[in-house]
């Protein structure tokens, strides 16, 4: 499979769908390599609006010299896992349909382009403020445990960990969107470039040369406007 043999994604997406999905009513090439970002691991995401489908499903294929996911749904399947993706706060599908460069349609994309972009805009629900209390809970008993250990492999995880929570903690209570992988980190960049790079630093300087403070003093700054740590008072399920 190699990049000799791989067609632009767009020709490829065309083919793969007369070939594949010639009866479907809509289609959409998404994924980095519309957004420029594409590696040589990259594979082409194609997203799928067949009416005749009783439900949606996600499948992998190998063709064309390309890695090729699918996202195939009927015409009403996409907004249930619009709806799961919101809950969530993690849009997979509806960034996936707004930067979808279209590929196929018979008058269906337009409607669903715009469900996708008037979630997008709006943003994630606000999170109440018993659920800020206890992320800051959670946030505190992973940063107590990072600053108490000495054990090089655990103060890893315990570091990963923390990155996660930190950031999901900065972004929602922003009623910002979050991620999960790579889009942690892309996800801190739509919200705050600048911000984005301190993260990044703070956690790398850490992995490199087992230096805490940064993190430390990165995950104190975030949670100072909620009222900093907390562990002493906190309860849960209490009746």
């Amino acid at each position: 499979m190699g990049d000799l043999n791989k067609l632009n994604p767009i020709d490829t997406a065309h083919q793969f769908i007369k070939k594949y999905f010639p009866n479907c009513q809509g289609a959409l090439l998404a994924g980095s390599v519309v957004r420029g970002e594409g590696t040589k691991t990259s594979d082409l995401d194609i997203i799928i609006f067949d009416r005749n489908l009783t439900s949606a499903y996600r499948e992998s294929f190998i063709d064309f010299g390309w890695a090729i996911e699918v996202f195939v749904h009927n015409l009403t399947s996409y907004k249930r896992f619009f709806e799961i993706d919101f809950k969530r706060a993690t849009p997979s599908l509806q960034r996936m349909v707004s930067e979808g460069i279209i590929l196929k349609d018979d008058g269906i994309i337009d409607s669903i382009k715009k469900d996708a972009n008037k979630i997008l805009d709006k943003g994630p629900e606000e999170w109440s403020e018993e659920t800020i209390i206890t992320k800051r809970y959670f946030i505190t008993d992973a940063l107590d445990d990072f600053i108490g250990c000495s054990n090089r492999a655990e103060e890893i995880f315990i570091a990963n960990t923390l990155a996660e929570l930190v950031s999901e903690f900065l972004l929602r209570t922003n009623c910002k969107w979050i991620g999960t992988s790579k889009w942690v980190v892309r996800s801190l960049r739509h919200y705050d470039e600048e911000f984005a790079n301190h993260f990044v630093e703070a956690f790398d300087n850490f992995y490199k040369t087992s230096d805490k403070n940064q993190v430390i003093q990165l995950v104190e700054n975030i949670l100072q406007p909620f009222g900093g740590r907390l562990f002493d008072g906190f309860s849960s399920g209490k009746k």
